[in-house]
């Protein structure tokens, strides 16, 4: 990442590192941060603050065992201030709630975006152990054959009277929907673009 923050913009050293869910965009905390406190968090990948009450580095969830795994570093415009994207283990809050400010993780409605976050992520890592990232390996014709496939299996279900099944089938479908999209370059929001612009009140 880049390293041109300006850590000693100010008289010790630190900046803020605002933590946010990586997958709900929920801000989870707020923290501070110097040189070896980001290297830290790179090389273990559980997100360590500097602690000023204890002048230490400090990895959060080292007494509570809820860490935050680090995914992502970014650094803002003035470059004195870091935005960290993680995945909390339990909660963040010392009084136990999912955020520093008492809100619920839950930024999004629909659980689909996260999905979709996830996806992305198995595409881009692609884990040797992962269904999505074997399947983009095999290339878009593939994908679009799958969705085919899980198509045919939904309507046949449908003649049928097995709600769980009928379910199973739909999500299957969704889900590889979503991989259609997502590897020809869309997501979710553009089909939604298009049928409001098909709408008619």
């Amino acid at each position: 990442m880049d390293r041109s923050i300006s850590f000693h913009k100010y008289a010790d050293g630190l900046v803020p590192a605002i933590v946010q869910d990586h997958l709900t965009g929920r801000v989870l905390m707020l923290g501070f941060m110097n040189e070896d406190a980001l290297s830290a968090t790179e090389q273990t990948n559980k997100v360590t603050f500097f602690s000023r009450s204890k002048n230490r580095l400090w990895v959060k969830g080292e007494e509570s065992g809820n860490f935050l795994e680090f995914k992502e570093c970014k650094v803002d415009c003035d470059y004195d201030t870091l935005l960290i994207k993680a995945s909390p283990t339990g909660p963040v809050c010392h009084t136990g709630a999912p955020t520093c400010w008492g809100e619920a993780n839950d930024a999004h409605e629909s659980f689909l975006p996260i999905l979709e976050a996830v996806i992305e992520q198995r595409k881009q890592l692609a884990p040797s152990d992962s269904y999505v990232s074997d399947l983009f390996s095999k290339g878009l014709n593939r994908i679009a054959q799958k969705v085919g496939e899980e198509a045919v299996e939904l309507v046949i279900e449908s003649k049928e009277n097995d709600a769980e099944k009928f379910l199973g089938e739909a999500a299957d479908l969704l889900f590889h929907y979503l991989l259609l999209l997502n590897s020809k370059g869309y997501r979710l929001a553009d089909i939604e673009t298009v049928l409001r612009k098909r709408h008619r009140p």
